[in-house]
């Protein structure tokens, strides 16, 4: 079986009526309650703080009347880029640089695992939640590595609770398991105000600013990859990853929805995610499937992968394969 079967270049997906958003409510008519609770909120600590570039206030105003990431001027990019720094230097009292990297032209990015390789001892994990500004309480892990029995890749079966002090067991192996980066993301069709998308690069994003914390996404996804936060996700600040991206691991807000991104802050900058950095063994390949001389394309051509739940028709760019 092909490996590869995108078929034609997709175009840009087409933006959806909604029903409801921040937009349409404003212009039905309950902009005026919106709008007078946002106001008087703002007067009660003190008028002169709606006039403050920069505040508190004037920042809650901005946030309010942002549009999707998709629509935005490049304008109105850096004014709300400018919004998300100033909040971490508030929040967290550290400056943080975000990025807005594009999609790099002829690039789709890829990846493979070799299961001869791993041995379970979750670096990657660790890697993953320092690179991306996960919350450590409630804990949040976007890659999940299951014990399975040698010979066997039932999943049902699976430990995900196996002694990391103990690995490699010799009658175990070691699947790590993420985001899988559709190419037919259930996920996108599934969120009712778009705040989820397939880039051209082949990464699935979200806008963080405009996803309301439905989990209609995470219903819809078979591989269980999404996290929603439940609290105020907790990062110590001397852990703080200050270079982020604004589609990925700038610091997020309780109610939404996140999940990997293959580390767009790194690997739209030629850098590979912090995950493949910090494997031990190697098992981690990484890079642009277009690319006939890249190490992925030699895997996917040379070596006998298979993708999960393949029956899903979900068109994953995440493979596995065995020595």
């Amino acid at each position: 079986m092909k490996w590869f079967a995108f078929g034609k270049k997709s175009p840009k997906p087409r933006r959806k009526e909604r029903l409801l958003s921040r937009r349409t409510l404003l212009r039905r008519g309950g902009w005026l309650g919106s709008l007078g609770m946002l106001i008087g909120g703002g007067l009660a600590g003190g008028a002169q703080a709606a006039t403050d570039e920069g505040s508190a206030f004037s920042d809650s105003i901005g946030d309010f009347f942002q549009k999707q990431y998709q629509e935005m001027t490049r304008e109105e990019i850096q004014e709300a880029i400018g919004r998300i720094q100033r909040k971490a230097k508030r929040r967290y009292d550290v400056d943080i640089r975000v990025g807005d990297a594009p999609p790099p032209d002829g690039v789709v990015f890829g990846f493979a695992l070799n299961l001869s390789r791993c041995t379970g001892v979750r670096d990657c994990v660790e890697a993953c939640v320092q690179e991306n500004n996960l919350s450590r309480s409630p804990q949040v892990q976007y890659i999940r590595v299951v014990e399975l029995q040698k010979g066997s890749l039932d999943l049902h079966e699976s430990n995900h609770y196996y002694d990391t002090e103990k690995v490699p067991l010799p009658d175990k192996i070691y699947m790590p398991m993420q985001c899988v980066q559709c190419n037919n993301p259930p996920c996108v069709k599934a969120c009712p105000v778009d705040a989820t998308w397939l880039e051209p690069d082949g990464i699935v994003v979200t806008d963080y600013d405009w996803c309301i914390g439905t989990r209609a996404c995470m219903a819809a996804c078979p591989y269980a990859a999404r996290r929603f936060n439940w609290a105020d996700p907790v990062i110590p600040k001397g852990e703080i990853n200050t270079d982020t991206h604004f589609l990925g691991n700038r610091p997020r807000e309780r109610g939404v929805v996140e999940k990997c991104t293959n580390c767009i802050q790194r690997s739209r900058n030629g850098r590979n995610p912090a995950c493949v950095e910090a494997c031990p063994t190697g098992a981690r390949v990484f890079g642009n499937i277009l690319d006939p001389t890249s190490e992925i394309r030699y895997v996917l051509d040379n070596k006998r992968v298979f993708r999960l739940k393949e029956e899903a028709g979900c068109d994953p760019k995440f493979w596995y394969y065995f020595d």
